[in-house]
Formats: C-alpha cells, sequence, structure tokens
C-alpha cells in the first residue's frame, strides 16, 4: 500500500489566479524514494509544500485529493491536518544555515520534536538525539548538541537536520534539494546518508532535485514536471533507458556528461518547449471550461 497518494491536485496563486500545479498525481510507498525533477518553477518544492501544509498564504489549493495512510488531509480540520502531518511527515531542508536556529544550541533543535510529538521526557530526548547524531556520522555527538549552528560546518549542519528529520520515526520525509547548498564531496556523502537512513528505517521519501544523477543514486521513481504538470511518471532504470516524453528525453539530453568534460551544453529545444507548453495550455483551456 502506498503511504502518499497524490490525486489530481491542482493550486493556484489566489489573487492572480494563476495555476501552480495542474492535476498532480503520484504515489509513494514505504521504503521508496520518488524524484521530483524539472527546471526552476516547475512546481517540485510546491508539491512538498502542499503535503506538508505549509503552501504560501497567496497560494491555494483547488483540487484533488492528498492521501497519507489512505486518510484524505483535505477532510480533515486545521487541526487535525497539522496534528496528523506533525505526527508522521518531516522535512529536509535545503538550506541547513537557514533552517536551523541560530540563537538556539542543537541540542533542543532535535530532542523538541521527541518531547512534543513522541512525549518523550526531556533526558530521553537528549539520549536519542545522541543515538541519532552517531548515526549519521557525526563524531563527538555530546559535544555538538552543545554547539550553536555557526559553529559547525554545512556538512555536520545537515547530517543535523537528516538527523532530525528521522528524530521521530516518521512515515515520510520531504527532500527539499537537501545538497544544494553543498560542495559536491560533501554532496555524495550526505546523498549515501539519506539513503541508507531512509532503507534502514523504511521512510517513504519525496525527494525533489535539479540533478538527474542524483535522481539515478538516489530514487526508485520519477516525475517528471513542467509548469506544475507531469509530463512523465516512470521508474528510474526505465528513465535512463528511454524516457517517454519528448521534454524528458530534452532533458536527459541536456545534462553534462561528467565523462565528456568540456563539451559543449545541449540546451533543451525551442520546439520542445512549445509542444509541452500547448499541452499546458489545453489542459487549462479544458478546466476553464468544465
Amino acid at each position: 500500500m502506498n503511504y502518499l497518494e497524490l490525486k489530481g491536485l491542482s493550486a493556484r496563486i489566489t489573487r492572480q489566479n494563476h495555476p501552480l500545479l495542474r492535476n498532480v498525481s503520484l504515489a509513494v510507498a514505504p521504503g521508496e524514494v520518488r524524484g521530483l525533477v524539472g527546471e526552476s518553477g516547475a512546481g517540485k518544492s510546491m508539491i512538498g509544500k502542499a503535503v506538508l501544509g505549509i503552501l504560501p498564504k497567496a497560494v491555494e489549493l483547488t483540487g484533488g485529493e492528498i492521501l497519507l495512510g489512505g486518510e484524505d488531509l483535505q477532510r480533515l480540520s486545521e487541526r487535525d491536518r497539522r496534528h496528523r502531518i506533525g505526527q508522521t511527515c518531516a522535512l529536509i531542508p535545503q538550506d541547513p544555515l537557514t533552517a536551523l536556529n541560530p540563537s538556539r544550541r542543537i541540542a533542543p533543535q532535535i530532542t523538541d520534536r521527541l518531547v512534543d510529538i513522541l512525549g518523550w521526557d526531556r533526558a530521553r530526548a537528549v539520549a536519542r538525539a545522541e543515538e541519532l547524531l552517531d548515526e549519521v556520522r557525526i563524531q563527538d555527538p555530546a559535544r555538538v548538541m552543545r554547539a550553536y549552528p555557526h559553529e559547525l560546518s554545512g556538512g555536520m549542519r545537515q547530517r543535523i537536520l537528516i538527523a532530525s528529520a528521522f528524530a521521530a520515526e516518521p512515515k515520510l520525509i520531504v527532500a527539499d534539494e537537501p545538497t544544494t547548498a553543498l560542495d559536491v564531496t560533501v554532496q555524495k556523502q550526505i546523498l549515501k546518508l539519506i539513503r541508507d537512513m531512509q532503507t534502514r528505517h523504511g521512510t517513504a521519501l519525496l525527494f525533489v532535485t535539479h540533478d538527474l544523477g542524483v535522481v539515478s543514486k538516489v530514487c526508485n521513481r520519477l516525475s517528471v514536471l513542467y509548469g506544475g504538470m507531469v509530463v512523465e511518471d516512470n521508474d528510474v532504470p526505465g528513465f535512463f533507458a528511454g524516457p517517454r516524453h519528448a521534454y524528458s528525453r530534452a532533458l536527459l539530453a541536456a545534462t553534462p556528461k561528467y565523462t565528456d568534460p568540456g563539451a559543449s551544453l545541449t540546451p533543451v529545444p525551442d520546439q520542445v518547449i512549445a509542444e509541452v507548453r500547448a499541452e499546458i495550455d489545453a489542459y487549462d483551456r479544458g478546466v476553464a471550461h468544465v
């Protein structure tokens, strides 16, 4: 059974009546990693925010369902929805420096989740936090727990966010480009760490990224987005063997090849962009006439 299911999810900017998500449907099973790929503005992060109930105030859902464990979040009261998401979901954000509170030590930024969500006492939460820091391969967890975020490297801060995300044993984690702010060497370590932790805990993972190379290493399935619409849903081996949609094929062809340094980049052809925009325009016209 899938833990997360999106069925025809649509969203718009309220005042401008501008669509941001168009009929998005996808699923993530326990222990599965679903990649969301596409260029900037495609709607990848917006999907994650919709699932977590943290859409900007100017954005509203206009249709569809968000099911967690078979339960439709849209049918719950705001209080029950927040409780359900808080109990079962977590986020690994993009920028570890801004995601951590600079005025607080590391310890409470992990233990508060255990105390508030699981109802643990503070001593038990501190012990578990140290275990988690050890699990994400941070040396001397007790010392790091006493540190402030600015005293740690970017890689260590991201490891702390990963530990915090897994702290309350969530059923679903949204990872929103979690390696963007890191250098290449640290990126590789963090990706392996996320995959190892996800496999060990059996967590469903929604992974937002621009990088198809990351998808090939981390994900089981992927959804390719353009203009807030899923243009391809495929398993990862099938996608890299032969994408089904013209835009997906162009996106894969545009990916730099590390085996050929210095080669010219291949942009997505204008004709392909025109074709996928025509698909979106046709969908919008159909919605407008309903």
